[in-house]
């Protein structure tokens, strides 16, 4: 008889986003993806992500092929189609299996030099193989710092040239949303936000030996926070 994996806070709270993102949220985050109306609420997230996912994109080298890159956390697969068309063998994957769905609906038929396989399970996986670069956008905000940095590290142990990631930095308004549990609207909100200390998790990043931090980036939009981070590989 096969055993069941123990259960952590990471699995725990993977599994509540998969719920929550292939259930309640849905709808509303294929709305927030595309470019249908939303309200101004919304829109200022969208004009977050959007900048956001540039940030990222441009962080990469301009030609991408013979590349390959991870984007974990890929959703409804705007960044992994973008990294695509300038070259790269993407790897997307979610835990939403619903949201993959609609990212190989969006897809276009013709990408250019580059591919992508769309994958629906955990980022973490170690069967989705090794990287040039791991993308992971808005997919760790909901993570504790000790879990962000553990998950971190287990990308870290399959890529080979860059890792870039967001956090919900540690602001007094996001502090302060995040003990009331009102990061998003009542009625449609989502597994708690984490703010995390720029400083507390430079020092959990310094753990990893083979990696320096390099870039960082904030966008405020409304309301949207997110910090991107670039930790690059030493030597």
């Amino acid at each position: 008889m096969a055993t069941r994996s123990p259960e952590t806070p990471y699995t725990v709270r993977r599994e509540a986003l998969a719920t929550y993102f292939d259930s309640t949220a849905k709808q509303a985050w294929i709305d927030l993806t595309s470019d249908a109306k939303v309200s101004g609420i919304r829109a200022t997230v969208r004009a977050g992500r959007e900048e956001m996912r540039k940030t990222l994109l441009d962080w990469m080298p301009r030609d991408l092929r013979r590349t390959k890159v991870l984007d974990a956390g890929c959703g409804t697969g705007a960044l992994a189609v973008a990294a695509a068309c300038r070259g790269a063998e993407v790897t997307g994957v979610d835990v939403a299996g619903g949201l993959v769905e609609v990212a190989k609906e969006r897809a276009p038929g013709f990408i250019g030099h580059g591919r992508i396989r769309w994958r629906s399970g955990d980022m973490l996986d170690p069967a989705l193989g090794s990287f040039d670069h791991v993308v992971a956008m808005d997919s760790l905000i909901h993570y504790a710092p000790e879990d962000l940095v553990d998950a971190v590290a287990q990308l870290a142990d399959r890529a080979t040239g860059s890792i870039l990631f967001t956090f919900a930095p540690h602001t007094r308004l996001l502090g302060a949303m995040h003990s009331v549990g009102k990061v998003f609207p009542k009625s449609d909100r989502s597994p708690a936000i984490v703010p995390v200390s720029e400083t507390e998790l430079r020092a959990r990043l310094g753990r990893l030996d083979d990696w320096k931090i390099g870039r960082t980036h904030r966008v405020s939009s409304g309301f949207y926070t997110s910090q991107a981070l670039e930790l690059v590989k030493r030597g």
